[in-house]
């Protein structure tokens, strides 16, 4: 058994459910914050799970098919480039990260959340028996988030795959939104889409220049 599903044990020896929350595409300049949350079967061992950055895109769509069928409970959250430059891209994913978690929470549940914020504050949460833990890292450390990082992973490259034929000059299907030096002469030459974030700084200075340019 993998260290990941053995750490996560270790944790249901005090907790009847343990859940991972993860998301993808914080850092990127266009398209959605993706989270997920996602209630393990630990009966049976997903062979290969693993921190989505660490398997390729092949194997990541495998583990996606294999976590749906195997888990428990699982819920999927996209929050747009419209509320992510209303509130800021922290608040957003923190948003997305609450959403996923109240769609599955049940019981005394023990929600295991990459990074270092705690998405619910002086009992928001619509489970008062939700224990919550931050995990730095904690897609390399447990399967229940390295369960929610291949979740958030997979949708949110599905949906920017979609998003390519509407607007083919950004390379969407490429890069995924973030910021290659290919997307960002993309945005010099043409300006952004509706997809992209205005509120990320190399969005702000293509908007500036066109201002000066085309005022």
């Amino acid at each position: 058994m993998s260290e990941l599903y053995n750490r996560d044990l270790a944790l249901l020896t005090d907790h009847p459910l343990l859940m991972g929350v993860d998301e993808a595409g914080r850092g990127a300049l266009a398209g959605p914050v993706v989270c997920a949350a996602v209630i393990l079967n630990y009966g049976e061992q997903i062979e290969g799970l693993n921190d989505s950055k660490l398997v390729s895109a092949k194997r990541r769509d495998q583990l996606y098919d294999k976590i749906l069928a195997n888990a428990m409970a699982f819920k999927i959250i996209n929050i747009s480039p419209a509320y992510i430059d209303a509130h800021n891209i922290l608040q957003a994913t923190m948003e997305g990260m609450r959403q996923a978690i109240d769609g599955i929470a049940c019981g005394q549940c023990l929600c295991l959340i990459d990074g270092n914020q705690l998405p619910f504050k002086h009992c928001q949460s619509r489970h008062p028996q939700l224990v919550q833990q931050t995990v730095v890292d904690g897609d390399a450390l447990h399967a229940c988030i390295a369960a929610a990082s291949i979740l958030a992973k997979v949708t949110r490259d599905r949906l920017m795959i979609e998003l390519h034929p509407q607007n083919p000059f950004y390379g969407f299907d490429r890069h995924k939104g973030y910021g290659t030096t290919a997307h960002l002469k993309a945005l010099r030459q043409h300006g952004p889409c509706e997809a992209h974030r205005m509120s990320f700084g190399p969005i702000r200075e293509v908007l500036q220049i066109m201002d000066i340019f085309h005022p």
